[in-house]
């Protein structure tokens, strides 16, 4: 691990821990933090896919050369 990342991984520890904190102050059952979780990754990975997407088409459109 180069020194450059290890304060992001610290910090992003640190934070996991403050929501794992604030989640079960709430005394959540099991299910309703795996429904939560399994929305909060759909929400993430659904835009993760359009910015990707996003990048890709703007490339591929950046690319192309008239002759």
């Amino acid at each position: 691990m180069t020194p450059e990342l290890i304060m992001p991984v610290i910090a992003s520890i640190g934070w996991l821990i403050v929501v794992g904190a604030a989640l079960a102050s709430h005394r959540l059952k099991w299910s309703q933090v795996a429904k939560m979780a399994l929305v909060w990754a759909a929400i993430f990975g659904g835009l993760y896919v359009l910015v990707e997407w996003y990048l890709t088409v703007r490339d591929a459109a950046g690319s192309t050369s008239s002759i």
